[in-house]
């Protein structure tokens, strides 16, 4: 009797052992299927939980470059709209500077002129301190909450930013700028024809008119104030700071006046006496530059003399709008080129996110078909194994005497 009642004991216990064993396959199974994942505890697949704690970190990385790469579109976008319309005044104000070199223009005229031009000027201070949209300026900076640009009490504009220039990571291997300080766009731009810049002196009463000139020889361009003084009607001299002679001779309207690398051309008929000066090129603001074709338009035109100075004027603005549109233009087309290789990481950034989850994926969720297959395996499995307990259960000696 004892060795029957072991026997039973054993058979008892491993019938238990073997439904708690199917139903705890079931329920991993169900559990799956609720979730959607092959496991939900790393000690379920220690090797596969590792795989996908890597996929996720890359995910995340990968997700966050996305969220940068947005911001520096919405950035660059902003300032890309912004050049565009300090663009746009500047060219305006290139068509008012031509019109007003126009001797035909009452002095009421000139001064409409004038009035559109100081409305130019607050114009592209406006762009100049334009947003983001979300409260930043975008030509401070890092100083990103300061407006860049400001009228100085005694005349004048000042840059309130810094110098520096913001930048995100848009890839492990990508850093792109999200704008550039207004020092560069507006602030810093060079004077005359970039090299240097021709003048007139004041007291001249002839009309000669110098223009911009060109740089004939780089290379033997020797920065200094260079002034060529009218010795007669028909002769003139170069002398440099020191008054050292450079080059003399004969006046020729329209001729060109060579020296050290360059050559200005005057026109009209300057009087003995009448200096014109080359100066290296200086920096000035855009702004500054619009303010003294304001001034030009408004300059006197009595006299011959007048005119010529007046017309000088003009063309010294003229040449400092183009600098100006010059370097606006310049900028814009490099924030172009960020926006588009923003544009290119993004598709890249999107390609490898997708590769990412795709590789997560077939390590973590679960494939339905095969677990729904497996459930209704595991449920006969279970039903086989409380049948055969339930019959193992009603065994007796009792049954059979």
């Amino acid at each position: 009797m004892s060795a029957t009642r072991i026997s039973t004991a054993q058979l008892y216990s491993q019938a238990v052992d073997l439904l708690r064993s199917r139903f705890a396959e079931l329920a991993r199974t169900q559990r799956q299927l609720a979730s959607g994942r092959r496991f939900a505890t790393p000690s379920e697949d220690p090797t596969g939980a590792v795989r996908v704690l890597k996929a996720a970190e890359g995910i995340a990385r990968l997700e966050q470059a996305q969220r940068n790469v947005a911001t520096a579109r919405r950035r660059l976008e902003a300032e890309e709209a912004a050049l565009a319309g300090a663009g746009d005044i500047l060219q305006r104000a290139r068509e008012l500077a031509v019109r007003g070199a126009n001797d035909t223009l009452s002095a009421g005229d000139r001064e409409a002129v004038a009035r559109e031009v100081d409305g130019l000027v607050e114009d592209l201070l406006g762009v100049a301190n334009a947003t983001d949209g979300n409260g930043g300026y975008l030509f401070s900076g890092y100083r990103v909450r300061t407006a860049p640009f400001a009228r100085k009490a005694g005349g004048g504009f000042e840059y309130r930013g810094d110098e520096g220039q913001p930048r995100l990571n848009l890839s492990e291997g990508l850093r792109i700028a999200l704008g550039d300080p207004g020092t560069r766009v507006f602030a810093r731009v060079p004077t005359g024809n970039g090299t240097f810049v021709t003048g007139y002196a004041a007291g001249n009463t002839g009309t000669g008119v110098i223009g911009p000139g060109t740089v004939d020889d780089p290379t033997a361009w020797v920065p200094d104030t260079y002034t060529i003084t009218f010795t007669t009607a028909s002769g003139w001299e170069v002398r440099d700071s020191a008054s050292n002679l450079i080059a003399s001779g004969t006046y020729t309207s329209g001729g060109a006046i060579s020296f050290r690398g360059i050559s200005v051309e005057i026109a009209g008929a300057p009087a003995a006496g009448d200096a014109f000066t080359v100066r290296p090129a200086q920096a000035r603001d855009a702004f500054s530059a619009l303010e003294a074709l304001a001034a030009a338009l408004r300059a006197p035109g009595g006299t011959p003399a007048e005119r010529a100075k007046r017309r000088m004027d003009l063309n010294r603005a003229l040449q400092d709008i183009d600098q100006a549109l010059e370097r606006v233009l310049e900028v814009r087309a490099e924030v172009g080129a960020r926006l588009n290789a923003a544009g290119l990481q993004e598709q890249v950034n999107e390609d490898a996110l997708l590769a990412a989850r795709r590789a997560r994926s077939q390590v973590e969720d679960l494939d339905y078909a095969e677990a729904a297959s497996r459930m209704e395996r595991q449920l006969l499995a279970l039903q086989a194994a409380q049948k055969s307990f339930s019959r193992v259960a009603g065994l007796s000696l009792f049954q059979y005497l």
